[in-house]
């Protein structure tokens, strides 16, 4: 529009066809059939269209015939159209008709619903990242789990190292036992913690196996809804946006014990003090309403037990992730189930049931007194027993593998004797003391089934004098 608008002031000015051509950048053609145009009022979009002006679509002649037949088959599809066209005589491009039959066809229109949750009704959950730019010049990306109330807009964050399932799943109770309860329906985006699968039409056809099981436990109803869709959302709120725009890209932070800080001030402030800009109150103001309609929790944080399919092993472990636990003999080759605590596992296969301390080092194994001695007996022939026992020694880690190589080399005809002395000592004091007397014993140089008996009963006494062996 303003190309033409142009055009009609360089010919009001007296200019000539071709001079204004040359000065606007266009052809003669062009200059004459602006020239015949109305002038120029508006430059808003959709001006052009609305005045029908400029070079007319071969596709516009079959405008009625279009508006019929969607009339009368609103979903035909384009191509069916393209070809009824043709026959009745259309030579245009198909690019053409397909932008019309877009402008004309009927487009359904859905009110957007506000969905203004009661006390105790909803509550929306989600993990969100950002990069924070410490004031020591250092970045690091932090990981925030969010949780609010949809009927108090009470928040509760939380800084988390990882958007994993067991994350979501333990931060959602805290989150709960923060609120006091647990309301009607949990609402979710469309993570893998939450589904794995779904069809085109939204309805959600595997859910994660874990999260669902916590779900059935803690008797919490889910909704869930496409990411980013918030006419599907109703009225509830970005979320991670809002946490993002109040309170992390407002403020510096010194360290990340800083950020901890000003975050648990900033989550008091948001929730006691600060109207929202929902409901014109401080959460705190509604959260009474909220709180006498939420359920009791059902499982304290402590005790929450994450469900893990797994499977005994040939070598009557069960494998978590990168660890070992160990399983009696008579469990190897049954499925079972990993009760995952926050500092324990418990599992069960068939009538075999074993506690472990969790691990967290990578590649850590946990052997039991009572499997170590079962394995032993199980296994056929003196020198299986011997070798079984040295593995169990050299699980303890550490300097273990330093002293048995020590050993085996010192004590070449008498080895195996310590190793069965050493195994029994294991049984009876455990690895954690094992691995401190191995340590000692590798500082000390003192080789022998008999020193690390004394570091065992005397670790507060130096060694004994050891006796000088040839090699």
């Amino acid at each position: 529009m303003m190309k033409r608008h142009e055009i009609q002031v360089l010919r009001r000015a007296g200019h000539s066809q071709l001079e204004v051509a040359k000065l606007a950048g266009t052809s003669e053609r062009t200059v004459r059939r602006v020239e015949d145009e109305p002038a120029v009022t508006s430059v808003e979009p959709g001006e052009a269209e609305r005045r029908g002006i400029g070079r007319p679509s071969k596709a516009e002649a079959f405008r009625p015939f279009i508006t019929s037949v969607l009339a009368g088959e609103p979903d035909l599809l384009s191509l069916e159209i393209l070809r009824r066209a043709r026959l009745d005589g259309y030579a245009g491009g198909k690019s053409a008709l397909y932008a019309l039959i877009a402008a004309l066809r009927p487009k359904p229109t859905r009110p957007v619903v506000r969905f203004e949750g009661l006390p105790g009704e909803f509550s929306q959950h989600d993990f969100g990242h950002v990069d924070v730019h410490f004031m020591d010049g250092s970045t690091r990306r932090i990981h925030f789990f969010a949780s609010r109330l949809k009927y108090s807009r009470w928040v509760e964050v939380a800084i988390v190292e990882n958007e994993r399932v067991e994350t979501l799943l333990r931060t959602l109770v805290d989150h709960f036992a923060a609120f006091g309860g647990i309301p009607l329906l949990a609402v979710f985006d469309r993570p893998k913690t939450v589904a794995l699968h779904w069809a085109k039409d939204g309805t959600i056809t595997e859910w994660n196996p874990t999260f669902a099981a916590v779900a059935l436990d803690l008797r919490m109803g889910v909704e869930v809804c496409w990411p980013r869709r918030g006419n599907q959302k109703g009225s509830v709120e970005n979320l991670v946006g809002w946490v993002k725009g109040s309170f992390f890209k407002q403020r510096r932070f010194l360290d990340e014990a800083d950020l901890l800080e000003q975050l648990a001030a900033w989550r008091l402030e948001v929730n006691t003090k600060l109207p929202s800009r929902a409901t014109g109150v401080a959460p705190t103001a509604r959260m009474v309403e909220d709180r006498g309609r939420l359920r009791p929790l059902k499982v304290a944080p402590a005790d929450l037990a994450l469900r893990i399919p797994v499977f005994v092993g040939p070598t009557g472990y069960v494998l978590h992730e990168t660890h070992q636990y160990s399983m009696p003999p008579d469990a190897i080759g049954i499925a079972g189930t990993l009760f995952l605590f926050q500092d324990r596992v418990r599992i069960v296969a068939a009538r075999f049931t074993a506690q472990h301390p969790r691990l967290f080092v990578r590649d850590a194994k946990s052997t039991l007194p009572e499997h170590r001695a079962e394995a032993v007996a199980r296994v056929s022939g003196k020198r299986g027993k011997r070798y079984l026992m040295r593995e169990h020694l050299l699980e303890v880690g550490g300097a273990a593998f330093d002293y048995l190589t020590e050993l085996i080399h010192r004590r070449p005809g008498a080895w195996i004797a310590e190793v069965e002395r050493l195994h029994s000592l294991l049984q009876d004091h455990g690895p954690d003391a094992m691995r401190a007397a191995f340590e000692r014993a590798v500082a000390g140089q003192t080789f022998g089934a008999e020193y690390v008996r004394h570091y065992l009963r005397s670790p507060e006494l130096a060694p004994p004098r050891q006796e000088v062996l040839p090699l």
